[in-house]
């Protein structure tokens, strides 16, 4: 078990929607003028939230993609509310969304230097070529996730599909790194 807590925070979640229906995105600029829709540009409909801090992306197939969530209850409640104004203007939304976790974004730090140079070499599946980019590449099998790792400590975690699994990474990787002597904490 590792010395340190690490202070980790879910910074983005991306969820998928599908509403099994068409979509009037025409009609939902007309009664919400906040919208953005320029379809020459884009085929999606901006719908943001204040509250949670959200956007939702909505196309005219039904299908629908929400981001800005920091929790997976924030983006399925995003969702509901979305749908709840949509409706209440009229638009009819017969079914309830199917709402899918695509990818959660979290950071973490870990309290101490990580000797990014030994990295490479002490484990598998790292990327590091520091003229392109400051922090190493390390790809996770269990769960399924990939970090960036920075040489003060900090972490960016991808690709999980649950926060569970950010937790679970984060303490994986602490542990690794922390086996193979590869993280040092101040005194």
């Amino acid at each position: 078990m590792s010395k340190r807590k690490p202070i980790i925070n879910i910074q983005n979640i991306v969820a998928s929607v599908s509403l099994n229906q068409k979509i009037d995105l025409q009609r939902i600029v007309e009664k919400f003028p906040q919208t953005e829709y320029n379809p020459a540009v884009f085929p999606g409909l901006v719908f943001r939230l204040k509250k949670p801090k959200t956007a939702t992306l909505i196309f005219g197939t039904g299908k629908m993609v929400c981001t800005g969530a920091k929790s997976e209850k924030e983006s399925r409640g995003a969702v509901e509310k979305v749908v709840k104004e949509l409706r209440s203007e009229g638009i009819q939304i017969t079914e309830k969304p199917i709402v899918n976790i695509q990818n959660i974004v979290a950071s973490a730090e870990l309290g101490g230097e990580i000797d990014l140079e030994s990295l490479v070499y002490k484990l598998s599946r790292v990327m590091y070529e520091p003229e392109q980019f400051p922090g190493a590449v390390y790809r996770m099998d269990e769960p399924k996730v990939v970090f960036l790792i920075f040489s003060a400590g900090k972490l960016v975690c991808v690709g999980a599909k649950k926060e569970e699994q950010v937790y679970d990474a984060v303490d994986k990787i602490q542990q690794l790194l922390e086996e193979k002597e590869l993280i040092y904490y101040p005194s």
